[in-house]
């Protein structure tokens, strides 16, 4: 699509201080696409008609919310904050967009489920689309399944699982892979995740189709925190070294159990068939990339 399309629209992002919303902001720049960021927030809803208003938007992003820092445990702690953002607030921009007949892309979160007996680990059965989250383990999650239960009822909607996101960027503590490369000790559990520099543009091309209902949002198949270590090693730093350690030892050292599933990719796929998977992707768009420049997290 050319310069001209692009310039037909114009998006309303929340989140500018997040690392998705940032992220967004860039994308928007370099395809030529004009983008705001909201100014509101968003529990409070004069303040997002306001934007809506002022921006005149053909689109929004909802890239805002509360995952806590430096982890989801501090949700467990902050109860009432966590709702007033992932919960009121997200519904509160839900519904103005919908009151103004637009579609809302809205950045939610995997981590709503785990593995179970119909979804064993291993066995290449990953959730869908239409099943009931499972896991409830940390507030967060808990949160972020009751949120996306209502906003089925919003048609304008498109909401997309995100999980354990990857980026080139890592230098970004926020970054998966970063994450566990700090980390004293790791668990080992295949997952599915999702990498930003490839699918975040999907996400806008997502919004130009008007593509509405939930989304798994992680490139298919899953990998391991091993895999993604040793690739690292392989790639990044040969003398990196790491140690494992159990779920139960794991659970000694957080507050809120983790999730851990694979989500089936096939409906994004579908739409996207030049989406890479999971092994793929992380060679092509962060270690390929990053093995030139020597960066280390």
């Amino acid at each position: 699509m050319g310069a001209e399309a692009n310039a037909s629209y114009n998006f309303l992002i929340y989140g500018r201080t997040g690392w998705i919303g940032g992220l967004l902001g860039k994308l928007c720049e370099s395809q030529g696409i004009s983008y705001t960021y909201g100014s509101g927030r968003l529990q409070d809803r004069q303040s997002l008609i306001a934007d809506i208003e002022t921006v005149k938007p053909s689109h929004v992003f909802n890239a805002a919310g509360v995952t806590g820092r430096p982890n989801v445990d501090w949700c467990e702690s902050h109860k009432v904050e966590t709702i007033r953002t992932n919960v009121a607030g997200t519904l509160t921009l839900a519904d103005i967009c919908r009151e103004k007949a637009l579609v809302l892309i809205n950045y939610a979160t995997g981590c709503i489920f785990e593995y179970d007996s119909g979804h064993v680990l291993g066995s290449g059965v990953g959730f869908k689309e239409e099943d009931t989250p499972n896991f409830t383990g940390s507030f967060y999650s808990k949160t972020k399944a009751m949120v996306e239960e209502l906003l089925k009822n919003y048609e304008n909607v498109c909401t997309l699982r995100v999980r354990m996101p990857i980026s080139s960027d890592l230098s970004n503590p926020r970054n998966f892979i970063t994450k566990i490369a700090r980390y004293e000790k790791v668990v080992d559990i295949p997952n599915s995740m999702t990498i930003l520099d490839e699918l975040l543009p999907i996400s806008i091309e997502m919004a130009k189709r008007n593509l509405t209902g939930i989304y798994n949002f992680t490139n298919p198949g899953v990998v391991s925190h091993n895999e993604i270590l040793e690739m690292y090693r392989e790639y990044i730093d040969p003398s990196f070294t790491w140690k494992n350690f159990t779920l139960e030892e794991q659970a000694k050292v957080i507050v809120a159990p983790r999730s851990n599933n694979e989500l089936d990719a096939t409906k994004l796929k579908t739409e996207f068939p030049e989406m890479l998977s999971i092994k793929e992707s992380l060679i092509k768009f962060v270690f390929e990339p990053n093995k030139k420049t020597g960066v280390k997290a």
